[in-house]
C-alpha cells in the first residue's frame, strides 16, 4: 500500500499540473508518450517480440497523432469504441478466448487511440471537465478497493478477476453516485442537464469503467501475466492505471456533446 501510494501522489500532482498549466503542444506530447507506452504494453500482451512491440506502438501513436492533427469530425471513433464496448460484456459472459494476435492488435486500436483523441478534446473543451471524469474513474476504483476490502464476500467475475466483489461494485456505484450529484450541485453550468441526466450519465461511465477494468483483466489472465508492465511501483503498467478510463473518455466525449 505504501508503495502505491508513494508512486501515485507524483503522478497526481504531475497530471494536475499538466492538465492545468501545459501549453497544448506539451500537453499533446506527453498524451502521446502514454499512447506509446500503452500500446507497447498491449503488443506485449498479443505476444509480439520486443521490436515488433516497439513497431506497433510507434505506428498506433503515428495513427493517433495523424487523427488529432486532421481538420474533420472524429466522432466516428467514439462511436466505434462505444459499439465496441457495448459488446464487450458478451465477450465476457461467455469468456470468448482473445488470443489471435491480428484480432488483439486491432483491438488495441479501438481501445487506445479513442481514448487518446478523447483525452485531447475533453483537455480542450475544458480542464475542469476532464479532470471531473478522471475523478469518477478515481472514485469508483477506490470505492469498490476499500468496501470490497471491508465487506467483500461474493466474486464479482471469479474466472476473469478474483480480487473484485459484488460488494465493492455497490459501495463503487453509491459513491459514483453521490460524486455526480455534489458534482452536480457545485458546478451545474458544467452540463445543461438536470440530476437524473448527469445521474443516469455517471452510471453509465461507472459501468465502462468496470467494462475497461475487466477486459484488461481477461486479456493479462490470458496472456498468463499479472501487470501489464512494471513501469509503475505498486501499479504495474500503464494499461493498468488507464484500462477503466479507455472505456470512459470516449464515451464522456459523446455524452457531452449530447448534453452540452
Amino acid at each position: 500500500m505504501l508503495t502505491r501510494i508513494l508512486t501515485a501522489l507524483p503522478l497526481i500532482a504531475g497530471f494536475l499540473a499538466a492538465l492545468f498549466l501545459a501549453p497544448a503542444l506539451v500537453w499533446l506530447g506527453i498524451m502521446a508518450l502514454i499512447l506509446f507506452l500503452g500500446a507497447l504494453e498491449w503488443g506485449g500482451l498479443a505476444r509480439l517480440d520486443r521490436p515488433a512491440a516497439y513497431l506497433y506502438a510507434g505506428l498506433l501513436t503515428l495513427l493517433g497523432l495523424g487523427l488529432a492533427n486532421q481538420t474533420g469530425d472524429v466522432g466516428w471513433i467514439y462511436w466505434a469504441s462505444l459499439v465496441f464496448w457495448l459488446l464487450v460484456p458478451a465477450v465476457l459472459w461467455r469468456e470468448l478466448a482473445l488470443r489471435n494476435v491480428p484480432m488483439l492488435l486491432g483491438l488495441g486500436f479501438l481501445v487506445l487511440v479513442p481514448t487518446f483523441l478523447a483525452i485531447l478534446q475533453l483537455r480542450t473543451q475544458s480542464p475542469g471537465l476532464l479532470l471531473a471524469v478522471v475523478g469518477l474513474v478515481v472514485m469508483a476504483d477506490s470505492a469498490a478497493y476499500f468496501c470490497g476490502r471491508r465487506f467483500g464476500r461474493s466474486k464479482l467475475a471469479p474466472r476473469i478477476s478474483p480480487g473484485k466483489t459484488r460488494e465493492g461494485a455497490l459501495g463503487a456505484w453509491l459513491g459514483v453516485s453521490l460524486y455526480a450529484l455534489i458534482l452536480h450541485t457545485l458546478w451545474p453550468q458544467a452540463l445543461a442537464a438536470g440530476w437524473p441526466g448527469v445521474l443516469l450519465a455517471a452510471w453509465s461511465l461507472f459501468v465502462l469503467s468496470v467494462l475497461g477494468d475487466l477486459l484488461e483483466s481477461w486479456i493479462k489472465r490470458q496472456a498468463g501475466v499479472k501487470d501489464s508492465g512494471t513501469l509503475l511501483p505498486g501499479h504495474g503498467g500503464v494499461l493498468d492505471r488507464i484500462d477503466s478510463l479507455t472505456a470512459t473518455l470516449p464515451t464522456a466525449c459523446l455524452i457531452h456533446s449530447w448534453m452540452s
